[in-house]
């Protein structure tokens, strides 16, 4: 049986209460040294990130609670083992085959006691819920999975198949150059088939997605809606228990609520902090950074006229004053985006500038598009920060100021809680919004296929709802290659495609920043994905 969106919530909502009802609820957020008090930004769409892709669901859920057959080095971002111990690639690459550590235990927690292992049958039972269709699990809380849809995994994978108890094989239609690196996304996770069966036989499916059992160094103890998600160690955890008791995510979506917050000594650890000087004055605190893959974009409607007209989106291109933008909202701590794939990149391509700053080339490109008078139009600002935008409604107010000198009217919404936000742009209620990405994987694949293919239009993690048969050719032969030489030509003539057409107009790509007090220990920030608490402790 397939739910709606509104109804997954609904009913996460009540069964969620349900489960609080039975906790001790006299326990207080504690800033011990068993505890890590992280502010986060917003809430979680699910609790688990096959489900969604947004930025919040990734840090709060994909590196606490799962873990991966692959993951990736956070130093220089090449693939090592994780639950997989190793792996084999057949000559032809339509042939791989994990081999799976024998000493990886779920979650115990108060309402699933595993009575095995993870086993070869855990993994094709995560992978089958997300590529069949017609697997019982397939359709509930949506029977969306943006990463592996807009991916077209469906597609590549013909098989999934168990060797033994602990070696599975996947079987692909075609050799893809970025399957190794999609199965180390933030969003391949591995779940408890042992734990789906259960709730199967109890009728309560919903529950894989909203009280989540996984295999990584937390586990998941109590949710308060929008105030606070409370974790702590797993006790068998296979690389060992962490040293943090317990990891709260304190939700608080104003900056200036977290870096007071961080002042008073109520939080550890804030994201996307503010006052980065006033930080650096204070001898306890650390301020920190990571160059991120990432970008920060107005996103055209392009399903909504005006919008479905390429001139009309082009005019509004050369009419926002980037550099006023980053100036204003990056405060210099990002650099204006040419297109979608950052200079860091291989696959960047130097010959494709960004369009320049012209308001006469925007009145005349309006004329030619029978807008001469101009027109009236929304923009949906984030009520979130993001790395790849801090502060949305700056943003827009800026873009708003832009287009009224080219005779545009814009009108901004603001004032969504960000879950409600993305099910609104989902379907297609905006006609433009500022939105980003950030890269799951390190393949360049991963800015193309899940922000701008046909498929990903479908799904909807493409907001803008281009679809363009040409582009997606392009990007599909791209991955039909091993070599680095003729992607990147396929890649260029991608992006010169994204900039003729103009769905989106990239502005920034940004670096990430978090602060932290100075009794914390170790790496959190990744450049590729979100945060990982493992390894982390408290003085």
């Amino acid at each position: 049986m397939a739910y709606s969106t509104q109804t997954f919530y609904n009913f996460f909502a009540l069964s969620l209460l349900a489960f609080l009802a039975g906790c001790d609820t006299n326990e207080t957020l504690s800033l011990s040294k068993e505890s890590i008090i992280y502010c986060s930004e917003g809430s979680p769409e699910s609790f688990n990130p096959q489900t969604v892709s947004s930025g919040t669901t990734i840090d709060a859920t994909s590196n606490q609670l799962y873990n991966r057959l692959l993951e990736f080095d956070p130093t220089d971002n090449t693939i090592i083992p994780a639950i997989a111990k190793s792996w084999h690639v057949t000559r032809d690459g339509k042939m791989i085959t994990f081999y799976l550590r024998k000493d990886v235990q779920f979650h115990q927690t108060r309402y699933f006691t595993p009575t095995r292992a993870l086993n070869a049958d855990d993994v094709i039972f995560s992978f089958s819920r997300m590529l069949d269709v017609n697997h019982e699990y397939h359709p509930v809380s949506g029977g969306k999975y943006p990463f592996f849809q807009n991916a077209q995994l469906a597609e590549l994978i013909s098989s999934v198949e168990k060797i033994n108890e602990h070696t599975v094989r996947f079987q692909l239609t075609r050799p893809d150059s970025s399957f190794l690196a999609n199965i180390g996304s933030d969003s391949a996770v591995i779940l408890s088939k042992e734990y789906a069966d259960q709730l199967l036989q109890l009728n309560t499916m919903q529950e894989i997605d909203m009280l989540p059992v996984g295999t990584g160094p937390f586990k998941f103890k109590w949710y308060s809606s929008s105030s606070f998600i409370r974790y702590e160690a797993h006790e068998n955890y296979w690389r060992g228990k962490s040293k943090i008791k317990q990891l709260v995510f304190d939700i608080t979506p104003r900056d200036t609520g977290r870096l007071t917050k961080l002042l008073a000594g109520e939080c550890d650890i804030i994201a996307y902090p503010i006052a980065h000087e006033k930080i650096k004055q204070h001898d306890n605190l650390i301020l920190e950074s990571v160059t991120a893959f990432n970008v920060g974009y107005l996103g055209f409607n392009t399903a909504k006229p005006p919008f479905n007209n390429p001139l009309v989106r082009k005019a509004l291109s050369y009419a926002i004053n980037k550099q006023a933008i980053l100036d204003a909202v990056y405060t210099g701590q990002a650099e204006i985006a040419n297109g979608i794939i950052p200079n860091s990149s291989w696959a960047y391509d130097e010959t494709i500038s960004s369009q320049e700053y012209s308001i006469n080339k925007a009145q005349e490109l309006l004329s030619e598009a029978g807008y001469s008078d101009g027109f009236s139009m929304d923009l949906w600002a984030m009520p979130v920060q993001r790395s790849y935008n801090p502060d949305a409604v700056t943003m827009a107010k800026l873009i708003q100021a832009d287009l009224q000198k080219i005779g545009i009217e814009v009108d901004i919404v603001s004032g969504y809680e960000w879950s409600t936000f993305l099910r609104k742009i989902t379907d297609g209620e905006h006609q433009s919004v500022l939105l980003g990405w950030s890269a799951d994987h390190p393949d360049p694949d991963n800015f193309f296929s899940p922000m701008l293919s046909c498929s990903s239009a479908i799904t909807g993690s493409n907001r803008t709802f281009w679809c363009n048969e040409k582009f997606d050719r392009l990007i599909k032969r791209a991955l039909q290659t091993n070599s680095i030489n003729k992607r990147k030509v396929l890649y260029s003539k991608a992006l010169a495609l994204i900039n003729e057409e103009v769905p989106l107009i990239p502005i920034a790509h940004s670096k990430r920043f978090q602060a932290r007090s100075n009794n914390i220990n170790g790496k959190l920030l990744r450049a590729i994905g979100g945060i990982d608490f493992n390894g982390v402790t408290k003085n």
